[in-house]
């Protein structure tokens, strides 16, 4: 049944994608790649990747799509007509995913116990977890003090992109108010 479940969800994920390439308007654009985030979401959680889905489901779902209609409030909403041929992009769209493809041959089953995360990093941060950060939360240790700098980065990326919606905003609604008469200030 979870492999019926796994299968549908990922079968949507394609059609989705395949919509996001066929549509030449950008709000659909927007809609549909928030939707690829939420079955994204849905797809990790399914593969008790809860802390990782819900993240996706906040970021991709939630965040990124409200920031990507923000921006597109300020820009036309049609894509422009294309100058060249989409056969080369197309290609090494297809090559890209084959190599992917081809290097998850190498990789352990889903759920093995005897993977090197499973068998030494896992047990690593249970055993050293709460001493060494007096967390005793074992997951909280590890996203804020074992990786740290890297949920910094992560926090970054979002304020950065944030802040830059805001700005875009911000001048747009001056440029509207110099079309009004004049600055205010």
């Amino acid at each position: 049944m979870e492999f019926l479940f796994n299968l549908i969800l990922l079968l949507f994920l394609a059609a989705v994608t395949i919509g996001i390439i066929g549509v030449r308007n950008l709000f659909a654009v927007v809609v549909l790649s928030g939707a690829y985030s939420f079955l994204m979401a849905t797809l990790l959680i399914a593969m008790d990747a809860v802390d990782v889905g819900m993240t996706e489901a906040a970021v991709g779902a939630g965040v990124s799509t409200v920031l990507l209609l923000s921006a597109l409030h300020l820009t036309n909403t049609e894509e422009a007509p294309a100058k060249h041929s989409n056969v080369l992009p197309m290609a090494l769209a297809l090559l890209t995913g084959a190599a992917l493809v081809y290097g998850t041959w190498d990789l352990p089953r889903y759920g093995d116990p005897d993977t090197p995360m499973n068998s030494y990093v896992g047990d690593e941060y249970l055993e050293r977890s709460i001493p060494e950060t007096t967390i005793p939360n074992v997951v909280t240790s590890v996203l804020a003090s074992y990786r740290g700098y890297d949920t910094l980065g992560e926090t970054a990326v979002i304020f950065t992109a944030g802040i830059g919606v805001l700005m875009l905003l911000y001048g747009r609604r001056r440029k509207g108010d110099d079309d009004e008469g004049g600055d205010r200030s």
